[in-house]
């Protein structure tokens, strides 16, 4: 994924995101009080943006020393390492650690491995990681079809999709091609890492600081629980083993 492909698809979303009725978000959610945000953990190798072919490759021996340690699969942390790289290069402010990646690939999907799902060499995560029809109860928000089923395969009401759960019209405002195969899928984790990446940078400006961390979670699932648990597995994460 280059950078100028990168910077002019969140470009594009921008101002569409502004009239966003919802988020990646499908549970109710509680005010959550401001917080340290998790370590950064080890620092992500520099990466070419413009390489062809799966540019999360590039970041294999880093991962693969540490993804055994970690509990996750290499090529997830190939991923959000390769997709907070992007982000510290194209957008310096934002400030997103690859950790807090990891802590919400972790609890949304356990890394793309729900129910024995598991990730191709191209990042495909098969078979496709669907969340409970969103119809407003137990706790979850309720949202109407969207996409005709397309992409999440309901045409009654939305899901969350993939590792990193995005519901369709999220996915149609932020999602972009990560791996260069020239497809968006939210079932293929080097989209999906690079998506939440753009998707945490527009609504935490600054997720070094609590306040732009908090906010940034906030948008991804508006939950006191939800953000703590990705904190604590984050914090873990950057200390070089799972909770």
């Amino acid at each position: 994924m280059s950078p100028v492909r990168w910077l002019r698809a969140v470009a594009v979303v921008v101002a569409a995101a502004l009239l966003m009725a919802s988020s990646c978000s499908w549970q109710l959610g509680i005010p959550i009080p401001d917080g340290v945000p998790p370590p950064a953990g080890d620092r992500v190798p520099a990466v070419d943006t413009y390489a062809k072919g799966r540019p999360a490759d590039q970041l294999h021996e880093w991962a693969a020393e540490r993804a055994p340690k970690l509990g996750m699969p290499i090529n997830a942390l190939e991923a959000y390492a390769y997709a907070a790289r992007v982000a510290e290069v194209e957008n310096p402010n934002c400030r997103l650690a690859w950790t807090t990646l990891a802590g919400i690939g972790m609890v949304e999907s356990h890394h793309g491995t729900y129910r024995g799902a598991m990730i191709a060499p191209n990042g495909d995560v098969t078979p496709p990681i669907r969340g409970v029809q969103l119809d407003g109860t137990s706790g979850n928000l309720h949202i109407a079809d969207t996409d005709r089923g397309l992409l999440d395969g309901d045409a009654t009401l939305d899901r969350a999709m993939g590792p990193m759960q995005f519901i369709p019209e999220t996915w149609r405002l932020f999602g972009v091609d990560g791996n260069n195969d020239g497809k968006v899928s939210p079932d293929n984790f080097d989209d999906a890492a690079l998506s939440a990446a753009g998707y945490l940078c527009w609504n935490g400006k600054n997720l070094s600081t609590p306040r732009g961390w908090m906010k940034a979670l906030r948008a991804y699932n508006n939950s006191d629980q939800y953000a703590r648990t990705v904190r604590d597995w984050a914090t873990a994460y950057a200390g070089g083993h799972p909770l």
